[in-house]
């Protein structure tokens, strides 16, 4: 008798997603491609006024918007949704110009993609919007002053950085060192992250 092929490598149910694209031929796409990777795509919009409600009402794993939709631009959509900490943002923008992906990323966007963009580039975004958007859930739990928050964020950022840099780790693997190096010495991240900005990777 043969045995039935796993789901998934872990087994582990399909992340849920929303999409948000006012070009329906972009949107189909997408929720193809997104089907294709094993995603779950719950919900589709065609303005950023609707993707706040479907993120608000489906509470999906991820939530794609596009920069620009009528109703609600994509990053006015970000910002609101990211600041209900409902779900990790990834932006797409046809435009690659650096003041955009600044605007989004303040927003409160963990990853973009620029259109256009193939199959290939869709999951390395998802998984650092996912990985950033739980290093951020981790920081929050640990520190509840906004303004040390925001500079807590600021410093691991660059502890990352260097980490990544000196020791060839991508940037998950940079949080997670800083994250067990806390842990081990029963410090916080953040005295973790300024002594690696301040004095270097110990033995590095």
């Amino acid at each position: 008798m043969s045995e039935a092929a796993p789901t998934s490598p872990s087994d582990t149910p399909a992340r849920t997603v929303v999409i948000a694209e006012d070009e329906t031929l972009i949107r189909m796409d997408l929720a193809e491609m997104l089907g294709e990777e094993g995603y779950d795509v719950v919900g589709q919009a065609a303005d950023g006024a609707r993707a706040i409600e479907l993120a608000e009402e489906l509470r999906p794993d991820l939530v794609i918007l596009d920069v620009k939709m009528p109703v609600l631009d994509g990053i006015a959509a970000a910002e609101a949704i990211a600041g209900k900490r409902i779900a990790p943002v990834v932006m797409l923008t046809a435009f690659s110009q650096r003041e955009l992906v600044e605007r989004a990323r303040e927003a409160g966007a963990m990853s973009y993609l620029v259109k256009p963009f193939t199959q290939s580039d869709l999951v390395p975004a998802i998984e650092m919007a996912v990985s950033r958007f739980a290093e951020i859930a981790q920081l929050e739990r640990e520190v509840t002053d906004l303004k040390e928050r925001l500079e807590t964020r600021k410093s691991v950022d660059r502890a990352k950085g260097i980490l990544q840099e000196k020791l060839s780790l991508t940037e998950p693997e940079a949080f997670r060192w800083i994250q067990k190096t806390a842990m081990d010495l029963r410090m916080s991240m953040r005295e973790v992250a300024d002594g690696v900005v301040t004095h270097g990777v110990p033995g590095a």
